[in-house]
């Protein structure tokens, strides 16, 4: 079983005892945690992963567009940021690194999908495989028809997909009429 990776939060030493608190500022000081953003610290070894706690980042962000297709293997291109999407009006502080896009979205379609998955360690929020094809088909003139495509087929490939799950989903995000031109192209 693999261990659950965490950046580490002030708040979250503290909560732990005064011995915690000073122990993770006296790490700070050394050079063994390195400040992310107000509050919250990981070790070198953490940003150079692939993944980072997107949750300490950005609370109750979800991993979606590049980061997700990435992450499911449904893609070749490397993303740039992470790819968060968050509640419509929310204010965040984005840290300097790693670099993080924000989408933004209402608080219906930030519960269509919304499942947790393990990443190098970390536990994610994240928009399940189907949602997040139907955001390739939604966002298709954003991101350019060869990735759109290149999801879409890849998903296709796959044994476990979900094709009553991934109509559901597209009805909901109104891309049907767009997914049914790609599963007669592909099917």
């Amino acid at each position: 079983m693999a261990t659950t990776k965490t950046f580490i939060s002030s708040v979250g030493a503290k909560s732990q005892g005064r011995y915690s608190y000073y122990k993770m500022l006296s790490e700070v000081r050394q050079g063994d945690l390195v400040k992310v953003k107000r509050g919250v610290y990981a070790s070198p070894e953490q940003l150079a992963d692939t993944m980072v706690d997107i949750d300490k980042l950005v609370p109750n962000g979800i991993l979606c567009s590049f980061s997700a297709w990435s992450a499911y293997g449904l893609t070749t291109v490397i993303p740039q940021a992470f790819h968060v999407a968050v509640k419509r009006g929310r204010k965040i502080t984005l840290p300097d690194f790693p670099t993080i896009e924000l989408h933004y979205m209402t608080d219906k379609l930030m519960e269509l999908g919304l499942t947790t998955k393990d990443i190098n360690g970390y536990q994610v929020k994240i928009f399940d495989m189907e949602r997040s094809v139907c955001d390739a088909i939604k966002f298709r003139n954003k991101i350019g028809q060869d990735v759109c495509s290149e999801v879409v087929n890849s998903y296709l490939k796959l044994p476990e997909r979900n094709l009553t799950k991934l109509v559901d989903y597209a009805e909901k995000l109104r891309v049907k009429n767009t997914l049914n031109h790609y599963l007669e192209i592909a099917l």
